[in-house]
C-alpha cells in the first residue's frame, strides 16, 4: 500500500528504481568502463541529494518535538505549564540592543536600569539529545553599567485559580552559563492592592535546578487572588551568556500531615 503523500505510481516507480541500481550496483565489476563512468556520474548526483536530506531528516528528528508540553511533573500536581517560548518558535526570535521592558513573546520580559544597552535576548532550538524542551532562551550580556537585571515571567491565570496558601509552587530550570553568577527567583501574587513576594536562591550545581515556594509561608487573601509572575533576577551578569534550556512550572497540595 502506497504511504501517505505517495501515489501508487509513485510507489511502483521507486521500487522499480530501487531494483535497477540494485541490478547496476551486482553488475558493476562487468560492466565496460564507458557505461561505468556513465553509472558512477549519475550514482553521485543522485548520492548527492541523498545525502543532503538524510542530514537534514536525521537532524530534524532528533530534535524536541516543537509545542511539546511534555516533562517530569511532581505527583498530584492540579496544574503545570511550561512558557510559550520554550515550546514554539516565536515570530520575532531575538531582540539586540534589548531596552528594559522588552518583551520576548507574550510571557516573558527584560527589566534592567543600563544607561549603555549592551544586552541581547534570543529564542534558540535546542537541539541535545537529553532537551525535553524544544527551543531555549539565550542571554548575552556585555558591558552591563545597571544595578539590575532581571526576565519576568508572567504565570497564566490557571496558576492562580484556586490557589490556596496550602499549596506549593515549583519551577524546574535547566541553566548554562558562561561564568558562575548568582541567580535569585522571586514570587510575586498580587491579591488586592497587595503583592505577596517569597525569594528563593537557585543553587546551580546540578543540572536541573529545582525551586519550591511554599505558600504556607506566604501572607496573602486567597480570594482576592489576581495574578502572579516569577522574577529570575542576575546578580553582576556583566560579560556573560546565560542560556535557559528549559523552564518549567507545577502547583500541588502540600500533603496533610
Amino acid at each position: 500500500m502506497a504511504k501517505i503523500g505517495e501515489t501508487l505510481l509513485d510507489a511502483a516507480f521507486f521500487k522499480r528504481a530501487i531494483l535497477k541500481w540494485a541490478r547496476i550496483a551486482r553488475r558493476a565489476r562487468s560492466t565496460d568502463l564507458s557505461t561505468l563512468r556513465y553509472h558512477r556520474l549519475r550514482a553521485r548526483q543522485l548520492k548527492a541529494h541523498l545525502d543532503q536530506l538524510i542530514h537534514v531528516a536525521d537532524e530534524r528528528l532528533a530534535l524536541p518535538v516543537a509545542d511539546s508540553a511534555s516533562f517530569p511533573k511532581p505527583h498530584n500536581s492540579d496544574w503545570a505549564w511550561r512558557p510559550h517560548l520554550w515550546r514554539g518558535p516565536l515570530p520575532k526570535p531575538g531582540i539586540a540592543a534589548a531596552p528594559s521592558r522588552a518583551m520576548l513573546g507574550d510571557e516573558i520580559t527584560l527589566f534592567h536600569d543600563c544607561q549603555l544597552t549592551e544586552l541581547t535576548l534570543r529564542q534558540l532550538r535546542n537541539i541535545r539529545e537529553a532537551d525535553l524542551a524544544p527551543y531555549g532562551l539565550r542571554l548575552d550580556v556585555f558591558r552591563f553599567d545597571g544595578s539590575f537585571l532581571s526576565l519576568v515571567v508572567d504565570l497564566p491565570e490557571d496558576a492562580v485559580n484556586g490557589l490556596k496558601r496550602t499549596h506549593l509552587i515549583r519551577m524546574d530550570m535547566i541553566v548554562e552559563l558562561e561564568k558562575e553568577i548568582e541567580i535569585f527567583a522571586r514570587l510575586n501574587i498580587k491579591n488586592g492592592p497587595n503583592t505577596e513576594q517569597i525569594v528563593r536562591e537557585l543553587n546551580l550545581s546540578q543540572d536541573r535546578t529545582i525551586v519550591e515556594f511554599d505558600l504556607a509561608y506566604a501572607d496573602f487573601n486567597e480570594v482576592r487572588v489576581e495574578s502572579a509572575w516569577v522574577d529570575l533576577i542576575f546578580e553582576g551578569p556583566e560579560m556573560n551568556q546565560i542560556v535557559l534550556r528549559d523552564l518549567t512550572f507545577s502547583r500541588r497540595p502540600r500533603a496533610q500531615i
